[in-house]
């Protein structure tokens, strides 16, 4: 994303960051088991578009399986063996793990509101989703124009947050959370809107995008 992403809030971008971890190791990722037996074909789907254009610059569907498969193979950077470093995020002093295991321990209900002239933030958990809201009121608009908000909403199940974190302290582990995602809902994990571009990242059974 752009600047204006990095100016969220600390624990919208690392929830954000674990939704996307997968697209951005190789864009192969997660998808959703219904509650009654189903196949393991699941997929996740990533689309962006541009809302004033209506072009869609981005479709991508990418089967579970194979993401299981070919993430263990990458070997770059943060990302080595389907696990990736987060010892560098900026995390202002917060033992994130410790965090998210007080979360979700807890029982329902909102642990941070925030309000004031540039955003509006919510960080909850519900029905064992760990739901972030971020409205960013001051993002800049086209030239000429008056600032447009814009909008984040991500929803991540409780056991698929445990996955991700249940290796070393200091990573990721990407190919847990894709099987912890896999015996989940379908469901819609992250959404942004601005004026730029909408994107929507989502789990089901299907191989196409809606």
């Amino acid at each position: 994303m752009t600047d204006r992403t990095r100016k969220l809030p600390a624990l919208a971008v690392i929830a954000a960051a674990l939704a996307l971890a997968p697209i951005s190791g190789f864009a192969q990722s997660t998808a959703a088991k219904s509650p009654e037996p189903v196949s393991r074909d699941r997929w996740l789907h990533v689309r962006v578009e541009n809302p004033d254009s209506k072009d869609e610059t981005v479709r991508v569907n990418i089967p579970l399986e194979l993401a299981e498969k070919i993430l263990p193979t990458i070997n770059h950077d943060r990302l080595q063996s389907g696990k990736v470093k987060v010892d560098e995020i900026d995390c202002h002093g917060v033992d994130l793990p410790a965090l998210l295991d007080a979360v979700r321990t807890s029982k329902d209900g909102e642990f941070v509101t925030v309000q004031n002239k540039d955003s509006d933030v919510r960080v909850a958990k519900q029905n064992n989703y760990f739901i972030v809201h971020v409205v960013d009121k001051n993002h800049a608009g086209d030239k000429g124009h008056s600032p447009k908000k814009s909008t984040v909403e991500v929803k991540i199940p409780m056991k698929v947050v445990d996955a991700l974190f249940s290796g070393r302290k200091d990573e990721l582990d990407l190919v847990a959370g894709l099987r912890a995602l896999s015996a989940q809902a379908d469901t819609e994990l992250v959404s942004v809107r601005d004026d730029e571009n909408t994107v929507r990242v989502w789990l089901d059974s299907k191989n196409v995008s809606d």
